[in-house]
């Protein structure tokens, strides 16, 4: 794997599962940290539990509330001097109804979670990315992405939209040096997963530290010739 020593990594949703074991490998490959979660203790428990070596900053960040996204950001600006890569690993996933009974605060939730926290980040961070001259964005999409699904509609049509907007963010700067890139996980190996789905072939799914080391090879020189990708990950389901 590349060294990314002294590079500045934000990660969103590094209070999570995928979030957490992100941190940790850019960390053991002397990444400097800037973890952003709307849960200040989880981000505790995620720099507490990195080793002492690794310089990392947490920010309580509401990922759906714009201002305080760029606020976050203009924080990690002023603590790091850049902003390397981002990944964008914060989302979220519910069952639902057919969908001409999906009520508003499903269809919005989704689409929030999702999607508008892509946005809302690459966003911020892009007109940082542009004056360096360099960076590296990887949002996760979902397998369901792909087709639809009876009861994920919402779910579906978000995840879709974090496919469409990543192409749309190589386009337009593939030229700038920044590289925008997607993945797409099947179910991953949780212990959330886990328990909502107990009588599943659970060492078939993928498991955190398997798709972070995806988002480790996107953010390095190795994938500088891939921009606009759309990466399945989907273990062995």
């Amino acid at each position: 794997m590349s060294d990314f020593q002294g590079q500045v990594v934000l990660i969103t949703g590094a209070g999570g599962n995928l979030g957490a074991a992100t941190a940790e490998l850019f960390g053991r490959q002397g990444a400097r940290l800037a973890l952003f979660d709307v849960n200040e203790e989880a981000l505790v428990r995620v720099v507490e539990d990195l080793p002492e070596a690794v310089e990392a900053a947490s920010f309580a960040v509401d990922l759906l509330d714009p201002r305080a996204v760029v606020y976050g950001v203009d924080a990690v600006r002023a603590r790091f001097g850049r902003i390397d890569v981002l990944a964008n690993v914060a989302g979220g996933f519910s069952m639902g109804p057919p969908l001409h009974e999906t009520d508003d605060h499903t269809w919005d939730l989704m689409l929030d979670l999702n999607l508008r926290s892509v946005f809302h980040l690459c966003r911020a961070v892009l007109p940082l990315m542009l004056e360096q001259g360099s960076g590296r964005i990887i949002n996760v999409s979902a397998r369901a992405a792909l087709a639809g699904k009876a009861g994920m509609g919402p779910y579906c049509a978000a995840k879709a939209g974090v496919v469409t907007l990543t192409e749309t963010l190589a386009a337009e700067n593939k030229h700038n040096g920044i590289n925008v890139n997607c993945l797409l996980p099947g179910t991953l190996d949780t212990p959330q997963n886990r328990a909502a789905m107990p009588d599943q072939a659970h060492d078939t799914w993928v498991p955190p530290a398997a798709l972070a080391q995806v988002i480790l090879f996107l953010a390095s020189p190795a994938a500088r010739c891939v921009t606009g990708a759309a990466i399945p990950v989907y273990g062995r389901t």
